[in-house]
């Protein structure tokens, strides 16, 4: 079964006269969406013969470039960080070549990871280049057919949630992407803790980043947990929400940051977890505050809204799941799986509110059918509203 989403990013690709350097995990659809673009010519680096002739004949992407005709002058290069000195061709192409009275070459470019890009002092083409991020699909994407149940089990990633085989390749995406090609990442011979570090890092996400912690329950020292965490964000793996801190000297936030896996769909799957798999109401709950979480952080890169986004916990047990910073407002966003909403849920809200000594729009966000308003405390959204209505309206 085949369905056509319609991906926020379209209308940028289409306007923006730019080049377009799109970065994204592996499968997010990086790829199909540039070829929505029917670009003149596309070459795939993922490829090992493509690979392996551009690699060894570093000039061969000029030749092919300049011998394109006229008015052929888009061009897809699939995976640019497998051969990142080829960024260097490119600038020269885009500063030099024009084609079709003056209309410049335009490139499409993707990679799924940064860190090939950073260690191969990749020349990412600044003011050249128009940077985009790519995730899954977000609810925006799929609102009309969008399945919770199917979002918080095997994830959003454009093929798993679209197709009916999807389920089933889950776990060749983890063994074949994140425990062989990710390992190599890692750069090192200790394979084994390296898988195991990733099941514990799957285990704890959505939680507060606790590296002794994690050192202690995999049995790996302290530093190296760190070189792995890095690796999963530079290979665009995980998303970070930082602890808010602007709050007085008496009040001690936590300092530590909150990360998730990209998609719940791969995380489910390092755990072992299968697409008919009934979770406990406490994993339930877990996992659709992980999603929810992700989607205004997807929303916030896809539009280049520029909020600022995090998350609060003190000593004292005050907690925020979710803190939205606008030009003008603080939120304040409590996030429950549960179809009924009781006062004593804003608590938290209206605590932080105190110790932070301005004002905060405290809005709870729950899996029921109605808004609800509740006096001196704030108001209760259901999650499909809060994403239709509320993130989409705010400026």
């Amino acid at each position: 079964m085949t369905r056509m989403i319609s991906r926020i990013l379209t209308n940028t690709l289409l306007k923006h006269p730019k080049s377009i350097l799109l970065l994204g995990p592996r499968q997010v659809g990086k790829s199909t969406l540039c070829q929505t673009m029917a670009p003149n010519l596309s070459l795939n680096l993922a490829d090992e013969t493509t690979f392996r002739e551009h690699l060894n004949d570093p000039g061969l992407i000029k030749r092919i470039i300049q011998a394109l005709p006229p008015g052929q002058n888009l061009i897809l290069i699939d995976e640019i960080q497998r051969i990142p000195s080829m960024l260097n061709t490119i600038q020269y192409l885009i500063d030099n070549s024009k084609i079709d009275n003056n209309k410049q070459l335009r490139f499409l470019l993707t990679g799924s990871s940064a860190r090939k890009l950073r260690r191969g002092q990749a020349n990412l083409l600044p003011g050249r280049v128009l940077l985009e991020y790519l995730p899954p699909l977000v609810y925006w994407e799929i609102e009309e057919n969008f399945d919770l149940q199917k979002a918080l089990t095997i994830g959003t990633l454009p093929e798993v949630y679209l197709q009916d085989y999807g389920p089933d390749i889950l776990q060749s995406y983890v063994a074949g992407y994140l425990r062989e090609e990710i390992q190599a990442e890692a750069l090192t011979k200790d394979l084994a803790s390296y898988s195991r570090f990733l099941d514990i890092a799957a285990e704890l996400s959505g939680q507060y980043l606790n590296y002794s912690k994690v050192a202690s329950d995999s049995e790996i020292n302290k530093e190296t947990i760190r070189r792995y965490m890095e690796i999963l964000s530079d290979t665009l793996l995980i998303e970070q929400l930082p602890s808010y801190r602007s709050v007085g000297k008496e009040r001690r936030a936590r300092q530590k940051d909150k990360f998730f896996f990209f998609d719940l769909g791969v995380r489910n799957a390092l755990l072992g977890y299968t697409a008919k798999q009934i979770f406990s109401k406490t994993e339930y709950g877990r996992l659709f505050e992980q999603w929810l979480i992700l989607q205004v952080i997807y929303y916030n890169k896809l539009n280049k809204k520029n909020w600022r986004l995090s998350s609060y916990r003190d000593a004292g047990g005050v907690e925020v799941d979710l803190i939205i910073e606008t030009q003008t407002t603080l939120f304040a966003i409590e996030i429950k799986s549960s179809q009924k909403v009781k006062e004593k849920m804003f608590q938290g809200l209206q605590k932080f509110e105190k110790i932070i000594g301005k004002p905060a729009e405290k809005i709870l966000v729950y899996q029921g059918q109605f808004e609800q308003y509740f006096e001196r405390h704030g108001n209760a959204l259901p999650y499909q509203k809060f994403l239709g209505e509320f993130i989409s309206g705010l400026a």
